[in-house]
Parts: C-alpha cells; sequence; structure tokens
C-alpha cells in the first residue's frame, strides 16, 4: 500500500517579499506566474527600488498576449528571460549563481518537482535556507527515484511506475528526499513477480 503520514515531505510557506535583500531572483514555471506577480506587488508598495535588483526567469503556460507573461514587461523588474521548459531554465540559473553576490534572495514558484531540481543548485552554490523561499503550485507529478538502480523517473502520475532505468515495476512512496529532489520508489511485485496492484492515477 502507499505509505502515508511521512514527514519527510516539505511544506512550502506562500512567497513574501523580502526588501532586506540587495538582488532578487525569481524561478517560475508554468501558473508559477502568478505568485511570482504578487510579490512584485509587495515589492512595489514596500520598496520600489527593490525592483530595479530584480530578475525573473520563466516558463509561462502559454505564449498568449496579455497573459501572466507579459504581466512581468510593466513591474520595473530589471530583467525578464523566457524558456521553452523548466530543464534550460534550471541551466540558466546555474550560471546566474555563478555570477551571484552576497545578499541574493530567490523566489521559486510551480510544481514539486521544480522547485526540489532548483533547492538543489540554489544550495550546491551555498545560498542559505533562509535566502530561498518557495511556493508550490501546478501539476503535483512527482519525480521518483529508483531505490535499485538510482535511476529517475520523471513526471509520474500514478501510484505505480515502470522505472525509466532498470524497468522494475516501482511503488511510489511518500518518503521525499530534499538532497535528491525526488521519491523513493521501490519494486512493487518482487515477492509476486508479474503480480501488480492496481495502476491508478492520483498525481494529477
Amino acid at each position: 500500500m502507499l505509505i502515508t503520514g511521512i514527514k519527510s515531505k516539505p511544506v512550502y510557506a506562500p512567497l513574501s517579499a523580502d526588501v532586506t535583500g540587495r538582488h532578487h531572483l525569481m524561478l517560475g514555471v508554468g501558473p508559477g506566474a502568478s505568485p511570482l506577480l504578487r510579490v512584485l506587488a509587495e515589492m512595489r508598495d514596500a520598496a520600489p527600488l527593490a525592483l530595479e535588483a530584480t530578475r525573473v526567469l520563466l516558463v509561462p503556460v502559454d505564449g498568449a498576449a496579455g497573459g501572466p507573461a507579459a504581466q512581468f514587461e510593466h513591474t520595473g523588474i530589471a530583467a525578464l528571460s523566457r524558456f521553452e521548459d523548466a530543464g534550460t531554465l534550471l541551466e540558466a540559473f546555474a550560471a546566474s549563481l555563478e555570477e551571484s553576490v552576497m545578499g541574493t534572495r530567490l523566489y521559486v514558484a510551480g510544481p514539486e518537482s521544480f522547485i526540489g531540481r532548483a533547492m538543489q543548485i540554489a544550495l550546491r552554490f551555498d545560498l542559505n535556507k533562509d535566502e530561498i523561499r518557495a511556493e508550490e503550485c501546478g501539476t503535483l507529478a512527482r519525480r521518483v527515484r529508483c531505490v535499485h538502480c538510482r535511476a529517475t523517473t520523471e513526471d509520474v502520475r500514478t501510484n505505480i511506475v515502470r522505472c525509466a532505468g532498470c524497468e522494475r515495476w516501482l511503488l511510489v512512496r511518500d518518503h521525499y528526499s530534499r538532497r535528491l529532489a525526488a521519491y523513493m520508489g521501490v519494486m512493487v511485485d518482487a515477492e509476486s513477480p508479474g503480480e501488480l496492484p492496481p495502476v491508478r492515477e492520483i498525481y494529477l
């Protein structure tokens, strides 16, 4: 059965502006644009000059004119960079941290899988946890790490998934590893090969 009640699952508070920062770096995927716009509105009211030290990296929901992505162009921020997918955004994020300075505040908004990968990069560059804020929104699809072959399967929406590496059928546990930014997957039919419980789509 799916193991529940494990305390390893992160809990994300709604984003809020930290105007004590010298620089502000914002990452958003899809519906993550809305929380970032909310934070920018807080900055505009509390410390307008902070907007001039803010850069946004964004994967828009779509390219529709007048959508959330277009709204960033009228906020007074220093720079807006758009990307086709989360992978290329995170590459640009890592590159930007090579040039980051003390006093940088990081804001991340999007699905948990995206937040986890961004956190991995941020901690690799020694950002302190009190300099990082995150808000979960969008799909609940999970990154699943196979405990047998250590491969990671992306965008898992079902309770049972075939490993992208060893092709074992894995039970998607609720245990989350912050270090790996993934949920653990264990072989579900180890005792009775080929006998699988019903596969259900539960992480929508």
